[in-house]
């Protein structure tokens, strides 16, 4: 008896059982060398301090060339480098998001988990995510204090738009437009913040509801949230401020009362759900909001 316990302590100490996109999964505790497929998971590991040794590319993420320079280009985030990996012998690979499908082939190399943020429960999954983070990289101090850093803001933001009427959050994509309501990727824009929505209803499916000028009309939001699909992938595309430079869109409330806010894109496109992320996009929610009158 004398005996048993300690093998089974050390082999508890080596792993770690964590939540995951695909049900618990058992990883390294404190791998060496990780690469990661996911944006919004690079942001988050990124933000607790933990080295990264191997990124795709293109990453499209702020501060990537920083991030990209100490790391092994591993291929794209659709098409891994399956050679690259193989010879680099990583000890954790995270996918997640448009990276997600690859997750079974990349299991062959490394233990490997599907950390995709969903699109309906956005901040939840954030903070799921930062807590599994610190606990596989033993960073749960740095976790607390981001997801206190988060929760802080959410809290400033909400006070910002309190009052200040209603939103539509679209997405400009060349000439086209697309709305995001509540529970779908960028809803939880009004799902955290109690902003209402200027038309409840809408899909939440993941393109969002495809919509016409007429449609921005008729809504007529007090607020127009703007995301630029074409700047968010670097795309040689019509900009948003073009797109939305047309008679209709001027007659809006949001268009005379200057309260279109344009978002940086990729920070909600690219890595949403992302730490570092969330955190530019609810600094640029209260930057925007908290200048305003209120409608009362």
């Amino acid at each position: 008896g004398l005996f048993a316990c300690p093998p089974a302590v050390a082999a508890t100490a080596q792993t770690v059982t964590v939540d995951t996109a695909a049900g618990s999964s058992e990883v390294p505790a404190a791998p060496q060398s990780v690469v990661v497929f996911d944006p919004a998971a690079v942001d988050t590991i990124s933000a607790l301090g933990q080295p990264i040794a191997g990124l795709p590319a293109p990453l499209y993420l702020e501060g990537a060339d920083e991030l990209m320079e100490s790391a092994e280009t591993v291929g794209t985030l659709f098409e891994p480098d399956f050679e690259a990996l193989a010879v680099m012998q990583p000890d954790l690979i995270v996918v997640g998001g448009r990276s997600s499908a690859q997750a079974e082939p990349l299991a062959s190399i490394a233990p490997t988990i599907d950390m995709t943020i969903p699109a309906g429960d956005t901040v939840e999954a954030a903070r799921a995510n930062i807590a599994v983070f610190g606990r596989i990289f033993d960073k749960e101090d740095a976790a607390a204090e981001l997801t206190e850093t988060i929760d802080a803001k959410i809290e400033t933001a909400r006070t910002a738009v309190e009052g200040k009427g209603d939103a539509l959050i679209i997405l400009t994509n060349g000439g086209k437009i697309s709305a995001y309501g509540s529970g779908s990727r960028f809803g939880w824009l009004h799902d955290a913040l109690g902003l209402p929505e200027a038309h409840p209803g809408l899909t939440a499916e993941k393109h969002g509801q495809a919509i016409s000028f007429e449609f921005l009309a008729e809504t007529d939001p007090d607020w127009l949230i703007v995301i630029d699909r074409g700047a968010a992938i670097h795309a040689d595309s019509e900009a948003a401020q073009a797109t939305l430079d047309n008679p209709i869109v001027a007659r809006t409330s949001a268009a005379r009362n200057d309260r279109i806010v344009y978002l940086d894109a990729a920070p909600m496109y690219i890595s949403g759900g992302g730490a570092r992320s969330m955190i530019h996009t609810l600094d640029e929610m209260t930057a925007a909001f908290g200048d305003a009158a209120s409608d009362s």
